[in-house]
């Protein structure tokens, strides 16, 4: 009988209650053992869900409090060494000490202490938090792993085994799922100059094959083990480590289901097929067209997991499609040894669209969450047992939704096109140079050396989501909410004249979100209600969704610019979002080129752009922080992406006169295989996430002689930890090592919005007098 298998399901609750229950413990509302119920509750609702949805095959150990891969370093005992001797964390251990649960943690004994764990990714007072980025072309961003110089590992968490015996008792039997040794060790970083994480393998994978051994102990039959580098280029070290890991944990473990998604095997075929294991998913929703090549290269002996519908978007899979993949493939093995499965973890879906009652009734009809995804999955496992004879409702209502959509006039706009077709190089570029326009912003500005500026957003306090909330219910009148905005918004602008921060920004108390607050505004777009997914820890977005043309139909950001300006004679940022990040962090219209929606926004943000300048404001900034995050998997898709990516950017900005700077901010992700392309966006200045690296990730601006201005961050502001202004002067003199001192802007990491005032004002008192010291210096 062919199975319906699943890899992962979202951790956070319909209602978001992973989120309200973390929260509570890092205020203090709840204890430690509060917050494990909460998680214990959440896993026990989601095993039974799946169950009831008819999955053969549901996971374990997919759920984190964090991150999955924070919960492989703390399973193996990977601390950094910073956190060891961090006295400031809440004790969670019995014998009362903080640094004896940290040492207890290293230790191995029992599972690693919850405050260490969440000081890892979060800070502590005494210790910056532990690197973030994103998690392969997903706005999922993961903790990096760390390693030193003499790095040891050890058995240090149960988690895993202490969740698959938790479904055991309520009578589900799992598949707990690890981030697979190799996975883990090529996504990591080093410490200590000149090691390479993966000559840590021989010593991570005892660790690995005892947790294994005791998995298949303890009762479970198989392991899945998530190894998406293998949709990577892979370097021939590291196709090694993989044949050499599971050489080396097979004899150990349950029968191996290796996870591959997010793209093709490509030419890793050959690697995965050699691996001694007894099962392989693969993700047949981006590797359709490979699914054949799949099916010869894999002995027929094995399992095979296929990912036939989309875990990564909310559109309803057209059954009839996917189940002539499965076809093909009982066609070529039989049905005894398939798994019909997601592409990938669900955990990057919205839970249950069940719960939006007030999204448009067409609309819903194209869409399926999480929780039916899973009904997808076993209507297909079903169909493939029992043939198309047995196919019944579920794939008359998909083929229903499939000719509804595709027929609908709400798709396609031919304004929209015909603007498209005239679109030129000429709208790509700007009027001068960078050098010539840069002399003549330094006139217009008259900005001092070391410049200061924020990102853009400001606290969002209990008082500004109350008020939201209470205009949305429609409990405060326009009028009121508009006077309270204009409020917040000069209290933002004098508090930064008080902290004498050169160039400010208005706070945008007004926006939700910087994707959804425009997606609200332009055409094209629709909202959810409870579409929520996480993007870090416990911070959780609700991304539109974009289900046809878009376009502008008037001025967005416009009316709350001009009105910062006009509180202030120092200048203001107009304050965008980017083509390339709204289409990222959107779920995006899957029945045309990302490419041609892209350039759709493009120009929908160029008319923002155009009337933001007419109305006096003369620094623009369009944030690009998933620009990184779209690069394709594969080096040689990269070209095509980048053009286009780079393309849109310049569409929305070279309108401008020279006088006007043009800003963008990119953050948590890499640039080096990129320098080229973030040069030929050619915005005048671009801010970055630089402090958790210690400035690390400048030396590609500085090899790459980056000829624009930079704003390197220099505190995280993803941590409670505030940084004295000798900190902060510390990273600004490892800047200037890299850069010349006229480029360099000064300003945090990324915007203000998650944080207290209690914490901003400190931070950003800190930050303007690390400035002043080095223009001393400069």
């Amino acid at each position: 009988m062919t199975k319906a298998a699943n890899l992962g399901f979202p951790r956070i609750g319909a209602k978001r209650e992973l989120k309200q229950a973390t929260e509570a413990y890092w205020k203090g509302a709840i204890d430690a053992p509060a917050l494990l119920a909460a998680g214990a509750a959440l896993r026990a609702r989601h095993w039974q869900l799946q169950k009831e949805a008819g999955i053969d095959v549901i996971p374990s150990n997919d759920f984190s409090f964090y991150d999955q891969m924070l919960d492989m370093t703390a399973t193996v005992g990977a601390i950094p060494p910073r956190f060891l001797a961090d006295a400031d964390a809440k004790p969670t251990h019995p014998n009362g000490s903080a640094r004896g649960a940290m040492e207890a943690a290293a230790n191995g004994q029992g599972n690693p202490a919850l405050d260490l764990y969440f000081a890892m990714a979060r800070g502590s007072k005494a210790a910056p938090a532990m690197e973030m980025t994103k998690w392969f072309d997903t706005n999922y961003h993961y903790i990096v792993p760390e390693f030193y110089k003499g790095q040891a590992f050890k058995l240090s968490s149960r988690k895993a085994i202490d969740e698959f015996k938790e479904a055991k008792a309520l009578g589900i039997h799992t598949r707990p799922v690890l981030i697979g040794p190799v996975t883990y060790l090529v996504l990591s970083k080093a410490k200590s100059e000149g090691l390479d994480p993966l000559s840590l393998l021989d010593t991570l994978l005892p660790v690995y094959a005892e947790l294994l051994a005791e998995l298949k102990t303890a009762g479970a039959d198989w392991v899945q083990m998530d190894e998406p580098i293998l949709a990577l280029d892979l370097t021939q070290p590291q196709r090694r480590a993989l044949r050499l890991a599971y050489k080396h944990l097979a004899p150990h473990a349950p029968k191996i289901m290796v996870a591959s998604y997010f793209g093709t095997y490509g030419d890793n075929l050959s690697v995965a097929a050699d691996l001694p294991v007894q099962g392989h998913h693969v993700d047949a929703v981006r590797g359709w067209a490979e699914v054949d090549k799949v099916l010869s290269a894999l002995p027929a002996e094995r399992t095979l997991s296929l990912g036939v519908v989309d875990g990564r978007n909310v559109w309803r899979t057209n059954l009839w499609g996917a189940f002539e993949i499965i076809e093909r493939a009982m066609k070529a093995r039989g049905g005894d040894n398939l798994q019909i499965a997601p592409s990938c973890s669900l955990i990057h879906a919205p839970v249950d669209l069940d719960n939006e009652t007030k999204l448009d009734p067409e609309l819903k009809s194209w869409m399926a969450f999480a929780k039916q995804k899973l009904h997808e999955v076993a209507a297909l496992a079903v169909a493939a047992s029992k043939g198309q004879a047995a196919v019944g409702t579920a794939f008359e209502a998909s083929d229903k939704a499939a000719r509804a959509r595709e027929a609908s006039p709400r798709i396609h706009n031919p304004e929209v096109a015909a603007r498209i077709e005239h679109v030129t190089e000429q709208d790509l570029t700007r009027r001068s140079s960078f050098q010539a326009r840069r002399a003549k912003q330094r006139a217009a500005f008259g900005l001092p050396a070391f410049p200061t500026t924020t990102i853009g957003s400001f606290p969002q306090t209990e008082a500004v989501r109350k008020a939201r909330a209470a205009h949305k219910r429609g409990e405060m009148s326009d009028a009121a909410y508009g006077e309270f905005l204009r409020e917040e918004t000069e209290k933002a602008v004098r508090i930064q004249e008080e902290l004498d921060i050169d160039v400010l920004v208005h706070g945008e108390f007004e926006r939700n979100d910087m994707v959804e607050y425009f997606g609200e505004q332009l055409s094209g777009f629709a909202f959810t209600q409870n579409g929520w997914v996480q993007s870090y820890g416990s911070r959780y977005v609700k991304p539109p969704v974009i289900f046809g043309d878009v376009s502008r139909p008037k001025p967005m950001t416009v009316e709350w610019s001009s009105y910062a300006q006009s509180l202030t004679k120092r200048p203001m940022k107009g304050m965008l979002t980017g083509p390339v990040t709204i289409l990222q962090w959107s779920f995006v219209r899957d029945d045309q080129p990302r490419s041609v929606t892209c350039q759709q926004i493009a120009l929908a943000i160029r008319d923002e752009v155009l009337d933001l300048e007419k109305a006096g404001i003369r620094l623009i900034q369009i944030d690009e922080p998933a620009l990184r995050e779209g690069l394709p998997l594969r080096a040689a898709e990269h070209e095509a992406y980048l053009k286009w990516a780079v393309d849109c950017f310049r569409l929305a900005a070279a309108g401008v006169a020279d006088a006007t700077q043009i800003h963008t901010h990119m953050c948590y992700c890499e640039f080096n295989d990129i320098m080229p392309s973030i040069a030929a966006l050619d915005a005048d200045v671009i801010s970055i996430e630089t402090s958790r690296s210690d400035m690390e990730l400048l030396e590609s601006f500085s090899d790459f002689k980056y000829p624009n201005e930079i704003g390197p961050g220099v505190y995280d502001i993803h941590s409670p930890r505030c940084p004295g202004a000798q900190d902060m002067t510390a990273l600004l003199k490892k800047a200037k090592e890299r850069l010349a001192p006229d480029q360099i802007w000064v300003n945090p990491d990324c915007g203000l919005k998650t944080r207290r005032w209690e914490e901003v004002k400190p931070a950003l008192e800190n930050m303007v007098a690390a400035a002043k010291a080095m223009r001393g210096r400069a």
